[in-house]
């Protein structure tokens, strides 16, 4: 995309999601403008709700997105990435419950605790990535797409990229490792900031059980974007290797940004199943 202002919201999305950059080659040029930018309005929506440390701030912040979609199928947006998307009659094709449903997604989730144990956890994540994994596959394959496997890898994979975050969001309210975990490791908030052989076991029983979930969800042989299907391909590689190495927080973070050979091998894997619902 020219336009630079939009160019800048990408540029956001690829700082966070580095690997993206492999599969942009893998999608066809036609569509590949209007996918990117529905990738960058996610990434807009996830920053919101997890970047904005003051809840109101981020409420506002969201209402106005809510405000926006609501009036861009008439007005075409004011926003660069709205304007971008509701260009494309796909945008119009797409229930307008389904584009506002990642929005009060997040602002529901905004005060929200720390979750008593794993399940809740990932009940509590999959509202927001899962309207946003629902969104992405009504975009890539029509309204009637399945997206159970495509909102369990979104979930998943957010909380691998969570755990990434443990020392910073060591004082927020809801924390990246959940209540049950915490106490069966005897870890109290304060000590989640340093390294010790307790949150090394914890990080590694999370991760264990982020990749089970992970390998599940991507055997399930329903619809992915590409861009969702190598996030998954490379969350799981990044938690079965940290829940593996000695220090898995710092693996965690040496994987971050790492691209190679088997960043490709992902991202063809992933552009060939999306290929198989296109």
């Amino acid at each position: 995309m020219s336009d630079s202002a939009t160019q800048s919201f990408i540029d956001k999305w690829l700082a966070v999601q580095p690997q993206q950059r492999v599969a942009l080659g893998f999608v066809a040029p036609s569509v590949r403008d209007e996918r990117v930018a529905l990738a960058a309005f996610e990434q807009e929506l996830v920053a919101t709700a997890y970047g904005i440390r003051e809840p109101s701030v981020a409420a506002a912040k969201l209402q106005w997105w809510a405000e926006e979609l609501s009036g861009a199928p008439a007005s075409g947006g004011r926003h660069p990435l709205t304007q971008a998307l509701f260009a494309s009659e796909r945008a119009r094709a797409i229930p307008m419950d389904g584009w506002l449903a990642p929005v009060l997604a997040a602002m529901a989730q905004l005060e929200q605790g720390t979750p008593s144990d794993f399940a809740a956890q990932v009940a509590a994540s999959q509202g927001l990535h899962g309207a946003l994994a629902r969104l992405e596959n009504m975009w890539w394959f029509g309204p009637d797409a399945p997206t159970e496997a495509a909102s369990r890898v979104a979930t998943l994979s957010h909380l691998v990229f969570a755990l990434s975050r443990l020392e910073l969001d060591a004082e927020r309210e809801r924390l990246p490792l959940p209540m049950a975990r915490l106490a069966r490791h005897g870890l109290a908030r304060a000590q989640l900031k340093t390294d010790s052989p307790s949150r090394r076991d914890a990080l590694r029983a999370q991760l264990g059980e982020l990749a089970d979930g992970l390998r599940e969800a991507l055997a399930q042989g329903e619809p992915m974007s590409t861009f969702r299907g190598l996030e998954g391909r490379t969350s799981l590689s990044t938690a079965r290797s940290a829940a593996r190495a000695g220090e898995p927080f710092a693996e965690l973070h040496r994987r971050q940004s790492r691209t190679g050979p088997a960043t490709a091998i992902r991202a063809w894997l992933a552009a060939r199943h999306a290929e198989r619902f296109n």
